[in-house]
C-alpha cells in the first residue's frame, strides 16, 4: 500500500502538467514554447481541440512566428476553386495551400494580428508587403477583410483598394463590380473592381500578357501581366 502511495505522489505533477497542457493556437505558440524550432510543418489548433490543422510556420521572417495561411510556389495545386473550399482549406502544408475562410476567422477573432506578404519574382528578385493590423470578419459577413498600416518592403500596397471588401469566388460573387472578378480573374480574393492583388490566381511563368490579369500578380511591383513566381500571406500576433 505504501508503494502504491509513493508511486502516485511521484505521478502527481506529472498527471496536473498533463492536464495543463495548452494546444498551440498558432506557429506563435509554438515558436515560444521552443524558439529553436525550424521553419516547417506544424499541427495549430484554430478552434480548439478537434479542429487540428497542419499549417506551415515561418520561423525566421522579419523575427519568425509566421503562421502561413497562403502559399504559391510551383502550380501544383488547382485554385481557381468554390466558396466551400475557400470556407474550408486545400492543398498540403508542405507545398501549395490555403489555409481555410473559417480557421483564418477564428484565429483572427481571439488575437491580433499582423500581416507579411513575400513574394519572389523568376528572376530571384524578392520583396514584401506588412501590414500592422489584419483580420477578417464571420462568414455571415462575408469574411471581410480588415487590413492597414501598410509598410514597404519593396512590393508596394497592392491591397490598398481591399479593405473592407467580401471574400469572392466563382460561385458566390461579392464584389463591388457589375460582373464576377472572380470568374475574370480566375481566382478568389478580397476583390473589389477587380484587383490589385490576384494572389490565388492562375500559376504562369513570369511576363505574359495574352491573357491579362489572370496570373499570381502583384500590380504595385511586377504589373498585372506577370505571374509571381512565388508568394505566401502569412500572419503572427502583435505583442
Amino acid at each position: 500500500m505504501k508503494l502504491v502511495s509513493v508511486v502516485l505522489l511521484l505521478l502527481a505533477p506529472l498527471l496536473t502538467s498533463c492536464q495543463q497542457l495548452v494546444l498551440p493556437l498558432d506557429c506563435s505558440d509554438i515558436y515560444n514554447n521552443d524558439n529553436s524550432r525550424p521553419s516547417g510543418v506544424y499541427t495549430i489548433y484554430p478552434i480548439g481541440a478537434t479542429s487540428a490543422v497542419q499549417v506551415y510556420c515561418d520561423m525566421e521572417s522579419e523575427g519568425g512566428r509566421w503562421t502561413v495561411f497562403q502559399r504559391r510556389m510551383d502550380g501544383t495545386v488547382n485554385f481557381y476553386r468554390g466558396w466551400d473550399q475557400y470556407k474550408t482549406g486545400f492543398g498540403i502544408a508542405a507545398g501549395e495551400y490555403w489555409l481555410g475562410l473559417e480557421s483564418l476567422y477564428h484565429l483572427t477573432e481571439r488575437r491580433r494580428y499582423e500581416l507579411l506578404v513575400d513574394m519572389e519574382d523568376f528572376e530571384g528578385n524578392k520583396a514584401f508587403a506588412r501590414y500592422s493590423s489584419f483580420s477578417i470578419d464571420s462568414e455571415s459577413s462575408g469574411y471581410t477583410l480588415n487590413v492597414s498600416g501598410f509598410i514597404n518592403g519593396g512590393a508596394g500596397n497592392s491591397l490598398r483598394n481591399d479593405n473592407g471588401q467580401k471574400f469572392s469566388t466563382f460561385d458566390n460573387d461579392q464584389d463591388t463590380w457589375e460582373g464576377n472578378c472572380a470568374r475574370s480573374s480566375l481566382g478568389a480574393f478580397w476583390y473589389n473592381k477587380c484587383h490589385y492583388a490576384n494572389p490565388n490566381g492562375v500559376y504562369r511563368w513570369g511576363f505574359d500578357n495574352t491573357l491579362s490579369n489572370v496570373g499570381v500578380s502583384w500590380y504595385h511591383w511586377k504589373g498585372r501581366s506577370y505571374s509571381l513566381k512565388t508568394i505566401s500571406m502569412k500572419i503572427r500576433p502583435v505583442l
